[in-house]
């Protein structure tokens, strides 16, 4: 299967916040034991100023103010589940999932019907962030190391043995541009090994690691910033940034044919090849906003750059931009997109029966099939809730059969967890705000402490479902409130583009605006409010905190940006292609000077006055730990309460489970120190 990665898709990535939300979105853990990791530090340089962090000690005192008596701990929360991420072998005799091997995640293999299972890989120094079967006898996976992003490629076989790194590259980072379900031993995939800011393709043998590069990307002044495939594997596609702004599709019929531009548009709009059709090689299915607010789902013509026909499916209120088909039948069966919750536009009977079959099977759940055998006859089939990481099932096609696997977190009662609730409020320019509230199990939801908790990004979007610090938080006696404020992405373009270079303006009047709405509905206690966030987040918590500096009680920033002439100094290379659209999102520091120093909070600290917790990996980097320090030192420097957590075997969020504990421990107690919650959980 093809894997576009379209330029939008990297820019609202940018700055996305990647810390483990557990296996909400079945991201990837990481590394060695925190006092390993430490020493082996301690031989080194360590990043950042490391006169700068709360010692260990005063972290664990901070804890110890979350008083209370918990049926969950916070270890309940954020532990590695038993089993999770369950896939199914081609031949959908076998299927695998990941499970913990010394407080890492690695892949376990069990054969369908047999009761034990074998664990075939040993990391101890970063869990594994992904992985799936490249054909029955042989599964692939990357990792990186200490949270870098630079993921490299493994492959090893079903039976454990014969496992090899294919990727030995220093400071190179992998991307997956096809699977090649129907060549057995081989992949396509990106690598910036010849230059950091730009990908090239190459075909990769997963049994020895050779590999064929495909073709060159060496122009950084219109650099191709993704590839696509045929259904044969054919690479026919590829993306070019043009005038740091406009983005071409290139098209070719054959591989020996070249390159040519077929549609250029500005990076604001577009279309977006998804897969190409079955019976026409010439046309694809995409997405595509040309002329038109959302993204709705088309059939686009590549060789003439046109778009073919009707829309096969728009919706009036958010973007579409997930079409689905059967490999087997060679079809598209159906559509997905998100209002308030995930649901489905079909376009296939058979796959419309097996969901409804699924549904019926499994109700009160989100259903979602995770994957499928070749023969499309055997489903791995997993649930989701606000309440509740679900199960995996297997669905036998053939038999009618509906069988439970395993569930993802058992020593978790869903009754015992809040509800989130979609909600919306209008901001005070009029735009309506869509978001999700959780409030704590209590009697009485009113007048209650509050967290605050904006979403990074920040062009992505805040989802309904299971979310492992929304929960702790509202067992610990705090409303939750997540807004999906301007610029969130699925909205529409004129609701993205409103966010440009609105950092610290309008995008946090929105949270402001959604504060203010709490207050009114008389759900949250004014004097109890909370604000915490992590990546964009983070830096709306500080600037929550600066520009409306009698809001908040006290915030938590999480790998958050400070100051945004900095942080535009030390993005890391491969965002270098997409600075001038940077530019135009966030400012630009010539252009924008002033603009971008009014909404820097570093440049403002004299007026921040709520307590504040920082928190940052060394290795991130997307945001650089300067980020963290210069706020530290600063507000350290006019007598404000900072304490400062460091993990030196971290990155853009915490992966490692032992680091998790340690942050929510200290978060709680930090907030239950300020906000002083009815703590009974």
């Amino acid at each position: 299967m093809p894997y576009p990665k379209l330029l939008f898709f990297v820019l609202i990535a940018l700055f996305t916040f990647a810390s483990c939300q557990q296996d909400t979105a079945e991201q990837a853990n990481q590394s060695t034991s925190s006092t390993e990791t430490e020493t082996m530090m301690d031989t080194i340089q360590k990043p950042g100023d490391t006169t700068l962090p709360s010692s260990s000690s005063e972290l664990a005192e901070l804890a110890k103010s979350a008083k209370g008596n918990f049926k969950y701990s916070v270890e309940d929360f954020f532990r590695n589940p038993e089993k999770t991420r369950y896939q199914l072998s081609p031949d959908g005799t076998h299927f695998s999932y990941m499970g913990p091997y010394e407080n890492r995640q690695n892949i376990f293999i069990q054969k369908i019907g047999a009761n034990n299972a074998k664990r075939i890989t040993s990391e101890t120094d970063r869990d594994i962030a992904g992985y799936f079967w490249a054909n029955d006898d042989r599964l692939v996976y990357i990792k990186d190391s200490g949270g870098d992003e630079n993921f490299s490629l493994y492959a090893v076989d079903k039976d454990g043995s014969n496992a090899k790194d294919l990727t030995p590259y220093e400071k190179v980072r992998i991307q997956i541009i096809d699977q090649l379900e129907d060549i057995e031993n081989e992949l396509i995939i990106g690598m910036n090994k010849n230059n950091p800011q730009l990908f090239e393709p190459y075909r990769i043998n997963i049994k020895t690691g050779e590999v064929q590069q495909l073709a060159e990307n060496t122009n950084p002044m219109e650099p191709i910033s993704a590839w696509m495939t045929d259904h044969d594997g054919k690479l026919r596609v590829a993306f070019k940034i043009v005038d740091g702004t406009n983005t071409s599709i290139m098209y070719r019929e054959t591989e020996e044919d070249t390159f040519k531009d077929v549609l250029t548009t500005d990076f604001r709009e577009g279309v977006n090849p998804i897969f190409f059709d079955f019976e026409d090689k010439n046309i694809a299915y995409a997405t595509s906003n040309l002329n038109r607010d959302k993204n709705v789902i088309i059939k686009f013509d590549l060789k003439n750059g046109k778009e073919v026909g009707k829309p096969i499916f728009a919706h009036p209120d958010v973007d579409v931009t997930s079409i689905f088909y059967s490999r087997k039948r060679k079809v598209p069966t159906g559509i997905t997109y998100t209002t308030d919750k995930r649901y489905y536009h079909f376009l296939d009977d058979d796959r419309k029966a097996v969901q409804v079959r699924l549904e019926e099977a499994l109700p009160g759940y989100e259903v979602v099939v995770t994957s499928v055998s070749d023969e499309e006859d055997k489903y791995m089939v997993r649930t989701y809730s606000d309440r509740s990481l679900g199960a995996y099932y297997l669905y036998d096609k053939t038999k009618d059969t509906v069988e439970k696997i395993a569930e993802v977190s058992p020593w978790i009662d869903e009754k015992d967890m809040a509800v989130m609730k979609p909600i919306q409020y209008k901001s005070r320019d009029g735009l309506t705000i869509n978001g999700y509230l959780t409030l704590p199990n209590v009697a009485n939801a009113t007048n209650l402490p509050v967290v605050i908790n904006p979403h990074g990004g920040p062009w992505a979007r805040d989802n309904w479902g299971f979310n492992p610090e929304i929960q702790l938080l509202a067992n610990r006696g705090y409303a939750v409130l997540q807004m999906n404020f301007r610029g969130s992405t699925g909205f529409g373009r004129q609701f993205w583009e409103s966010s440009f270079k609105q950092w610290g303006q309008t995008m946090q009047d929105d949270i402001t605006d959604g504060v203010n709405w709490l207050i009114e509905e008389g759900i949250a206690d004014k004097d109890r409010i909370a604000i915490y966030g992590g990546s964009y987040g983070g830096y709306a918590t500080l600037a929550g905190i600066t520009f409306t500096p009698d809001l908040y009680a006290c915030a938590v920033d999480y790998v958050g940006v400070s100051n945004l002439f900095t942080f535009m100094n030390t993005i890391p290379p491969y965002w270098k292609p997409y600075l001038e659209m940077m530019h135009e999102m966030v400012g630009n520091p010539e252009k924008d000077k002033a603009a971008m120093a009014a909404a820097s909070p570093a440049y403002h600290v004299d007026k921040i006055k709520a307590p504040l917790f920082v928190v940052q990996g060394a290795n991130d980097p997307r945001v650089n730990i300067d980020e963290s320090d210069q706020i530290v030192r600063s507000l350290r420097e006019r007598g404000i309460e900072v304490p400062y957590m460091v993990k030196y075997d971290e990155g853009h969020g915490f992966g490692n489970e032992e680091n998790q504990f340690e942050y929510y421990k200290a978060m709680t107690g930090f907030l239950a120190k300020h906000l002083q919650p009815d703590m009974k959980g």
